[in-house]
């Protein structure tokens, strides 16, 4: 995981804040190939290391998925490798 913020466009204007809720995490396990269904959606991301958030996919190619993350201050340029992933939910 790492921020890629000199090469990824800035969220798309009017980009809300995500549901102001964390979803339980699901009790069966998602590959994380299933994302591409979650472009341009909110998405809840759990991690193997046990880091969980929200996150906005805008581009999912072969290894990663690219977009934002959700922190306190706002949305964030945001690449996750897609064997980090564990689960996923899209809203």
């Amino acid at each position: 995981m790492y921020s890629f913020s000199n090469r990824i466009a800035p969220p798309p204007q009017g980009l809300a804040a995500p549901p102001p809720f964390s979803p339980p995490l699901p009790a069966f396990q998602v590959g994380p190939t299933g994302i591409r269904r979650c472009l341009y959606r909110p998405t809840y991301i759990w991690l193997f290391n046990g880091n969980q958030f929200w996150f906005f996919p805008t581009f999912v190619g072969r290894q990663s998925v690219i977009g934002y993350r959700w922190s306190r201050f706002g949305w964030f340029n945001y690449i996750i490798e897609q064997r980090q992933i564990r689960s996923f939910q899209c809203f």
